[in-house]
């Protein structure tokens, strides 16, 4: 049979559109993250700007929530990079195998305490956590001014807070308490009795975040326990009136890490997307933009912003390594025996 010139034309139209098709498809890259939609839609252009062949997804969802869904996931990985959650979390994710290796080429510039001993996952941020307040209700001299005082009877039903279980921010400072009390006395008693003061003292446990915001903007709860970096970014870019201060009894300083999820697919891109926002450019963005603190030692201080060089805090020893192994157990004793609100 032979082909007609119009046939012939079609056929080539169709292998032209074929090859096209297939020249435009772009490799995907998936990033778990609770980082928040800002900052990832930022490094999300930023990345496929410079490599306009990569399709990067992200799921922003609490440091909780990654965890368990990588857990979940192990034995089929969706995603290809974690990027932020607690370090205690990296390390269980570890233990658990659930991590690929990978040393990147500054791991030289963060300290031995903010990073895996055999390079599973690394430190980006350090992150301190504050006590926060509706400035429009009350002043930084009327706030709590440490994490004894926000347990007090005169902040009763004027707390709110993210609900801790799928919270690290929270799952973090619980521990913590717990931590110090067993550094102090040798026993858990007294990081119990203060965690159970801070449930009836907390009018609501909020599902995320934005709900959480929503309300210490509002007219009742007036504090909460979060991270700074966060409080910032609503305060100045979503103008939320909130203030915060650092507790005088010493701030609870995560360390913020990322990692390479075990069983990528996309391992070099993973690895290439892992140095790229880790780099000493994306890290003065993030800080300046995200108000995030640079675990990297090697940071010029002259490039980083002025609120930085103001951060004025003490921080808790705390052993994280407890932490890591304890939390989990803690955290289910809190929702079975202390929690006591929706």
């Amino acid at each position: 049979m032979k082909l007609t010139f119009t046939r012939i034309l079609t056929v080539a139209a169709c292998l032209l559109l074929f090859s096209q098709c297939n020249s435009n498809k772009k490799e995907k890259l998936v990033i778990y993250s609770p980082h928040g939609k800002e900052l990832l839609s930022e490094f999300e252009k930023s990345f496929e700007t410079k490599n306009p062949n990569i399709d990067i997804q992200w799921l922003d969802m609490s440091s909780q929530q990654v965890f368990d869904r990588i857990s979940n996931e192990s034995k089929n990985p969706q995603a290809d990079i974690w990027w932020g959650a607690p370090a205690t979390m990296f390390t269980r994710a570890e233990k658990s195998g659930l991590l690929e290796q990978y040393k990147p080429t500054w791991a030289d510039q963060i300290p031995a305490s903010a990073k895996s001993k055999n390079d599973f996952w690394y430190g980006t941020f350090s992150t301190p956590q504050v006590i926060a307040f509706n400035s429009n209700k009350i002043t930084a001299d009327k706030a709590p001014k440490d994490w004894n005082e926000i347990v007090g009877p005169s902040w009763k039903g004027k707390v709110v807070l993210r609900n801790p279980m799928a919270s690290g921010t929270l799952r973090a400072i619980f521990s913590a308490m717990l931590e110090q009390s067993i550094k102090r006395t040798g026993k858990e008693d007294e990081g119990w009795n203060w965690l159970k003061m801070l449930d009836t003292n907390t009018a609501i446990y909020t599902a995320d975040p934005t709900q959480m915001y929503a309300k210490l903007g509002g007219d009742a709860e007036v504090v909460t326990i979060w991270n700074m970096p966060d409080i910032e970014l609503q305060k100045n870019k979503n103008k939320y009136p909130f203030g915060y201060v650092f507790p005088q009894n010493g701030t609870v300083v995560l360390t913020d890490g990322i990692a390479i999820v075990k069983g990528t697919k996309h391992l070099a891109l993973a690895k290439e997307f892992y140095e790229f926002v880790t780099s000493k450019e994306s890290l003065i963005t993030q800080a300046e933009k995200f108000y995030r603190i640079p675990s990297r030692t090697d940071m010029e201080k002259d490039k980083l912003p002025n609120w930085l060089k103001t951060a004025n805090y003490s921080a808790l020893d705390v052993n994280w390594d407890i932490i890591a192994e304890k939390e989990a157990e803690w955290m289910k004793k809190w929702d079975n025996e202390v929690h006591t609100k929706n």
